[in-house]
C-alpha cells in the first residue's frame, strides 16, 4: 500500500478524504446513498473512483469548450491517476471547464482525488486506473468522432458508448468485489463477471432516458440514434418537436424495452453475489431499485421529449425504497417480489394512502 511519507501527506490526505465525503451527495444524490454500505479500503476505492469518472463526465458534459479542448483535457486527466505532478497542475489548467456548480467545484479539486487514490494499496489502484483510463479514452474517442456535438447514429454505437461510460464501471467494481470481499471467490467472481457489463449499462440507459431534453438542451449530446428516430419518421434535428412527439416516442419506447431487459440481467447480478456480503448487496441493490422505479415511470410518460422535461422519482419514494430494499437484502426471493412490485407500483411513504 502506497503509504503517505511525512506529517504534511497525512494532513492532505485527511483533507482529500473530508472533501471527498462532502462533495459526494452534492455531485450525486443516490450514490451517496449508497456508498455509505460500503466498509474500508472498498469503501474509499469505490469513493475514489466514482469521483475520477464524474471528473471525465464534468469535461465531456461542458457544451461550452471545443472538441479539441475537451480530448486535450481529458488526456491529461488521464495522466492525472499516475502522475502526481499532473494531477497537482491540473485543477489550473483546466480553470476553463463550466457545467453544474457541484461537478466543476469537483473537478476543481481533481489533485485533492487523486491523493486519494494514490492512498489505496497497489492493486486497488491499478485497477481503479485502468478502469477510468478505458473510460476517459472512450469518451475521448466520441468526443472526437462528434466535434459539434455526440449525435448517436446506430444501437451498436448506442451499446459502445454505454460499455465506455457505465460498462466499465461495472467491471471495476466486479474486480474490487473479488479483491475486497472475502465471500466473493473465483467461482463467484466468475459468474459474475457475466453481468457486470450489464449492470453498468442498465443504469446508464435509464439515466439517458429520463435526461434526454436535458442532454440535448444543456449538454449538446443526444444519444437516442438517429436510425431508430428515422424508422418513425424523425431524427435529431426534431427530437424534441411537438410535431413529431408520437414518433419520437415510438422509438424511445425500443430503448425503454432494451432497458428493462438490462436491467433485468443486473438483478440477476445482484442476486449472484454472496448473500455474506451484505455491504455490497445494499450497494448494488438501491441504485437499482430507483433504476426500476424511474424507468416505470418512464414508460407512462413524454416529458423527457418536452423542452425541459425530465422525469424523476420522489424523494418519499426514494426514502421508502431506502428502507424496504435493506429489509429485503438477504433473500433472493424477496428481492425479486420487491422488483416486481417497483416494476408496476409506484411505493409511498409508509402510512400514507396508496
Amino acid at each position: 500500500m502506497t503509504t503517505t511519507a511525512n506529517p504534511d501527506d497525512a494532513k492532505r490526505l485527511r483533507y482529500a478524504a473530508r472533501f471527498a465525503n462532502a462533495v459526494l451527495p452534492e455531485v450525486s444524490r443516490t450514490f451517496a446513498i449508497s456508498i455509505r454500505f460500503l466498509p474500508g479500503t472498498l469503501g474509499r476505492a469505490v469513493l475514489t473512483a466514482y469521483l475520477l469518472c464524474r471528473i471525465a463526465d464534468t469535461i465531456e458534459d461542458d457544451g461550452a469548450a471545443s472538441p479539441e479542448r475537451k480530448a486535450e483535457l481529458l488526456e491529461a486527466f488521464l495522466r492525472c491517476l499516475s502522475d502526481r505532478d499532473a494531477a497537482d497542475a491540473f485543477p489550473k489548467l483546466a480553470s476553463d471547464i463550466q457545467g453544474d456548480p457541484a461537478h466543476v467545484d469537483l473537478l476543481r479539486h481533481t489533485d485533492l482525488v487523486c491523493v486519494l487514490l494514490r492512498s489505496l494499496p497497489d492493486h486497488t489502484r491499478g485497477r481503479v486506473e485502468h478502469w477510468v483510463g478505458v473510460m476517459g479514452h472512450g469518451m475521448r474517442k466520441f468526443v472526437q468522432l462528434y466535434p459539434r456535438g455526440i449525435r448517436i447514429q446506430t444501437i451498436a454505437e448506442y451499446r459502445e458508448y454505454c460499455y465506455y461510460v457505465a460498462g466499465t464501471v461495472g467491471c471495476m467494481l466486479t474486480e474490487l468485489w473479488y479483491e475486497h470481499a472475502p465471500s466473493v471467490g473465483k467461482p463467484e467472481f466468475t459468474k459474475l463477471w457475466t453481468k457486470c457489463r450489464q449492470f453498468g449499462e442498465a443504469l446508464q440507459t435509464v439515466n439517458i432516458l429520463k435526461d434526454i431534453a436535458w442532454d440535448a438542451e444543456h449538454e449538446n449530446a443526444i444519444f437516442i440514434p438517429e436510425s431508430s428516430l428515422a424508422e418513425h419518421g424523425s431524427g435529431h434535428g426534431t427530437l424534441l418537436d411537438a410535431a413529431h412527439i408520437e414518433g419520437n416516442h415510438a422509438a424511445v419506447l425500443g430503448f425503454i424495452q432494451l432497458a428493462w431487459s438490462d436491467l433485468d440481467d443486473a438483478l440477476e447480478y445482484i442476486l449472484m453475489i454472496p448473500r455474506r456480503a451484505v455491504a455490497i448487496r445494499a450497494f448494488c441493490v438501491l441504485p437499482l431499485l430507483f433504476a426500476y422505479a424511474t424507468l416505470r415511470d418512464l414508460s407512462a410518460s413524454r416529458a423527457m421529449l418536452h423542452q425541459g422535461g425530465s422525469v424523476k422519482i420522489t424523494r418519499a419514494e426514494v426514502r421508502t425504497l431506502t428502507i424496504v430494499g435493506l429489509l429485503s437484502l438477504c433473500s433472493n426471493h424477496a428481492l425479486r417480489s420487491l422488483v416486481d412490485r417497483v416494476r408496476v407500483r409506484r411505493f409511498v411513504p409508509f402510512g400514507a394512502a396508496t
